[in-house]
């Protein structure tokens, strides 16, 4: 689990009942959710929560750097996995996963090819077609 509630309790981020709800929706493991996906959850929780309530609640995780912003090609998806990791994404459904491959991605880019930069971190995405797409006709 991503223990979302968690961090943010530790960090004393005001827990009102509409915040909560944000977050739970999007605590778990492999939790990818649009913002339209989310506001359709946290109405299905809490009739009463606006569409800002949760466009704003989702901005101020983004800027916590509790959620990240992973941009498919399609929409922004919110991701509560604030550890370092990588997304393997279908390229038929956009269904996405975390994963944490071996190694330090740093490593797999030469000096040769960082142009005087000094990297610090990297965001790889891996992308394919998901088992469900593979074996659907078509």
């Amino acid at each position: 689990m991503s223990d979302l509630l968690g961090r943010l309790r530790a960090r004393g981020w005001r827990m009102t009942a509409q915040r909560r709800v944000v977050a739970e929706v999007l605590d778990g493991d492999h939790i990818h959710l649009t913002a339209d996906e989310v506001l359709s959850r946290a109405t299905a929780r809490l009739p009463e929560i606006s569409r800002a309530t949760v466009y704003n609640a989702l901005g101020e995780l983004v800027s916590l750097g509790e959620v990240l912003e992973v941009v498919d090609g399609r929409a922004k998806r919110y991701d509560p996995n604030a550890r370092p990791h990588h997304h393997l994404t279908c390229s038929a459904c956009g269904t996405i996963r975390d994963v944490h491959p071996a190694g330090d991605p740093l490593d797999l880019l030469p000096a040769a090819e960082r142009h005087g930069f000094q990297v610090t971190t990297a965001e790889i995405t891996f992308r394919g077609r998901c088992p469900t797409c593979t074996t659907a006709p078509g």
